[in-house]
Formats: structure tokens, C-alpha cells, sequence
């Protein structure tokens, strides 16, 4: 069982890489403008939700949030440079709302009050993206996010213990994933029909 679990892992990592790989290279061209805001908040917060699993017992299932560590911040030093800076008073109150709760986070000691409120804080820290890429929802690059929902679903089944603390990270952003999926399918559809 934990060759099973190590394998889905491997996969999991690899179409992070992979899912990520267009990405990097719309970032690049400047055909894709990543939020500095949203990308900083899923660096950070994202090793956190890697300590709380591995404190958790989640063993190669948590390889997966690892490896969206390292690529969101090299996503967020892509941004400095080649993102675009649409940045709100609403995105800076998303980013104040998100460190907020990353000192309840730091004062709770609580594994399961953790893992919520960094789900949580990550969440506030997609909002940017999404007020983004709702008025320009050609400035993301789909795929990736696509990508994104399946491979957490994928990591997990990785998970080598199950609670609340090692699944709801991953779970969270399989239905957050998808959910901007869809919205980036929506808005494209519509805005070339309203050409």
C-alpha cells in the first residue's frame, strides 16, 4: 500500500510541474499576469499547510503541497517582474484580512483550527485573482488550473493518514480549482460572444 501511495504522489508532483509549466511560460511571454498578491499568500501559507500535514502523519500525500510551494514562489518572483500590478484597495484589504488570520493561526496551537484557517487564508488570497480574472479572464491561464483540481484530487489518495487536518488542504482546493475553472470557461464564452 505505501508503493501505491508513493507512486500517486510521484504523478501527483510531476502534473504540478507539468500543469504548471504553460504557466510559467505565459508568464513569461506576458500573455499570463499572475497576482503578486495571490501568489506571495500561496507561497507562504502553502508551507505551512506542508508542516501541518507532515506533523499530521501525511507522509508522501503531502509531496503535492510541497511541490505547489516551490512553484508559487517562483511564480510570485516571475510576478514582480512580468506581472502586471492591478492591484485594489479590495485586494489590499484580502491580503491585510489573510495575515490577520495567519496570527489567530499562529496563536491557536490547534492542528484542526490550523489547517482551517490556512485553508481559509489561502482562499482570501485567491480573491485578487479572481476579481482579476473575472474582468480579464484571458490573463490566466486555464489549464493550469484545470490541471490543478485533478492533482489534488490525486494527492489525495496519496495521503498515508486521513483527518481532518491532512485531507481538507487538498480537498479545499480541488473544489476552488474547479470552480475558478469553471468561472474562467464562463466569462471566456461570454465576453467572445459580446465581441
Amino acid at each position: 500500500m505505501e508503493s501505491y501511495k508513493a507512486i500517486i504522489s510521484i504523478v501527483a508532483v510531476a502534473l504540478t510541474f507539468i500543469g504548471y509549466a504553460p504557466y510559467l511560460r505565459d508568464t513569461i511571454k506576458g500573455k499570463t499576469t499572475p497576482h503578486i498578491y495571490t501568489w506571495f499568500i500561496w507561497g507562504f501559507v502553502t508551507a505551512i499547510a506542508y508542516g501541518l500535514q507532515v506533523s499530521a502523519g501525511a507522509g508522501v500525500g503531502s509531496w503535492v503541497t510541497l511541490a505547489v510551494v516551490i512553484i508559487s514562489l517562483i511564480i510570485f518572483l516571475l510576478g514582480l517582474k512580468n506581472g502586471k500590478n492591478d492591484i485594489t484597495k479590495s485586494d489590499t484589504v484580502f491580503l491585510i484580512l489573510s495575515f490577520v488570520a495567519l496570527f489567530i493561526w499562529l496563536i491557536a496551537k490547534q492542528p484542526i483550527l490550523s489547517v482551517i484557517l490556512v485553508s481559509t487564508i489561502d482562499l482570501l488570497g485567491f480573491v485578487p485573482t479572481i476579481r482579476k480574472s473575472w474582468n480579464k479572464p484571458f490573463s490566466e491561464t486555464l489549464f493550469s488550473y484545470e490541471l490543478n483540481s485533478f492533482r489534488h484530487g490525486l494527492s489525495l489518495f496519496a495521503l498515508q493518514q486521513y483527518s481532518l487536518v491532512t485531507w481538507l488542504y487538498p480537498a479545499t482546493w480541488v473544489v476552488a480549482n474547479g470552480l475558478f475553472s469553471l468561472m474562467l470557461i464562463i466569462r471566456r464564452k461570454q465576453l467572445s460572444h459580446g465581441r
